[in-house]
C-alpha cells in the first residue's frame, strides 16, 4: 500500500514548533450511524455508499478550544455521570478533566522517557492515549512512551496519583481500552504489534488475547479503537480501513466478523444508546455514522468545527467528538452536537 506523509506539528511551551512525521495510508477505501450488534450484519461490499451532506447534521457548538502550543491533543474520551468529560491529551502526556461548561483542569502529566519519546514506535514522541472511567471515579488510561520502565495501563484514583498497573511492550503502541465490567477485564488495542491484549481490573499481567492478521497494520497504525458490547469486542483497523466484531467464546477470541470496510482514515468509535455505531475518519476530518450493512453516512465534517477527530462518546442526547487538530495544527477542541434517531 502506497503511504503519504502527513506532519503533526506539536507545539512546545519552551521551544518552537516540534514537527513529528505522522504517516497515514493512503486510501483504501472510508467512521456515523448504525450497526445492530444483536443480529449478525453480512459483511459489507466494498462499494460506495450513499452520502448525506453534512449540512444537515443539527448544529454543532464547540464546548472548549484546547492549547496546541502546549501539546493539548484530546486523543480518547470518557464520560462521567455528571457530565464530566475526561479526555487523555497525546503530545502533553497528561489527563484532564473538561465540565460542561468547558473548563479546563489538567489532573496529571506522566513524565516524559530519557529520550523525550523518540523511542516510541512510529510517533516518535510519548502519549496518553485509550482512557475508561469506572463508576467509583477511577480513571484508568495507557501511556505509550517507547521505555519499558514506564509504558503500560495506570490507575488513578480520585484525588491521586496515577500509577502503573500493568506494563505493555515497549516496543508496540497500546492505543485502545475497553473495559468488559462482567468479567472485570480490559481489552488493550496495540496499533504496531497487531494484538489486543487482556488485563484484570485489579492490574497484573498483560496476556495477548487475539493476534489475528485482520488487526494488522500495513504501513502506519492497525487495530485501533475498541469498546465491548453484546458478547463480543468491536474495534477498528486504521490501515485497513475495517469495523470488526470478535465474539467472545467462553472468554477467548472468536473468528474476526468484518462489520464495514472502505473506512478511510478510522480512528475511535462509539455504540448510541439504541445500538448505532459513530465513528471518527482522522485524516478525512469527518464523522459518520454505520449501518448494519456496512453503509456510511456523514454526520459532521470541517465545516463543523472539525480538526482531526479521535474519538466520540455519547453523553444523553448529545455527541461529544474530540478533535487533536493532528494534521490541520489549528485548533484542537471539544465539539458537542446532538443525537437524531433518523
Amino acid at each position: 500500500m502506497r503511504r503519504r506523509t502527513l506532519t503533526l506539528a506539536v507545539a512546545t511551551a519552551a521551544a518552537g514548533a516540534l514537527v513529528v512525521p505522522w504517516a497515514a495510508p493512503a486510501p483504501a477505501s472510508t467512521p456515523a450511524a448504525v450497526v445492530t450488534p444483536a443480529r449478525s450484519a453480512p459483511v459489507a461490499p466494498a462499494r460506495s455508499a450513499p452520502v448525506v451532506p453534512a449540512r444537515s447534521a443539527p448544529a454543532a457548538r464547540i464546548v472548549t478550544h484546547f492549547d496546541l502550543a502546549k501539546g493539548q491533543l484530546p486523543e480518547n474520551i470518557a464520560l462521567g455521570p455528571d457530565g464530566t468529560a475526561y479526555l487523555t491529551f497525546a503530545a502533553a502526556r497528561q489527563v484532564a478533566a473538561v465540565d460542561r461548561t468547558g473548563h479546563t483542569r489538567v489532573l496529571a502529566t506522566l513524565p516524559a522517557p530519557a529520550d523525550g519519546g523518540v523511542a516510541t514506535p512510529v510517533l516518535g514522541f510519548a502519549l496518553t492515549s485509550g482512557i475508561v472511567r469506572t463508576g467509583d471515579g477511577t480513571l484508568y488510561f495507557l501511556y505509550a512512551s517507547g521505555d519499558a520502565a514506564s509504558t503500560g495501563l495506570y490507575r488513578m484514583p480520585p484525588g491521586q496519583q496515577p500509577r502503573r498497573i500493568a506494563a505493555l511492550p515497549a516496543a508496540g503502541l497500546p492505543n485502545g481500552l475497553a473495559l468488559d465490567p462482567t468479567s472485570r477485564t480490559f481489552y488493550v488495542t496495540d496499533s504496531v504489534l497487531g494484538t489486543i491484549s487482556t488485563i484484570p481490573l485489579a492490574g497484573g499481567a498483560a496476556r495477548v488475547w487475539s493476534s489475528a492478521s485482520a488487526l494488522a497494520a500495513t504501513g502506519f497504525l492497525g487495530v485501533n479503537g475498541v469498546k465491548v458490547r453484546g458478547g463480543a469486542v468491536w474495534v477498528t483497523n486504521l490501515d485497513q480501513g475495517t469495523l470488526l466484531r470478535i465474539p467472545l467464546r467462553q472468554g477467548r477470541a472468536g473468528s474476526v466478523e468484518t462489520r464495514a470496510t472502505g473506512l478511510v482514515g478510522l480512528d475511535d468509535f462509539t455504540f448510541t444508546p439504541d445500538g448505532r455505531v459513530v465513528a471518527t475518519l482522522n485524516g478525512p476530518n469527518k464523522v459518520v455514522g454505520i449501518d448494519g450493512d456496512g453503509r456510511t453516512r456523514t454526520l459532521l465534517t470541517g465545516a463543523d468545527g472539525l480538526q482531526n477527530p479521535t474519538s466520540v462518546a455519547v453523553r444523553g442526547h448529545t455527541l461529544l467528538v474530540a478533535s487533536a487538530a493532528y494534521t490541520t495544527a489549528t485548533d484542537p477542541n471539544l465539539i458537542a452536537v446532538p443525537l437524531h434517531h433518523r
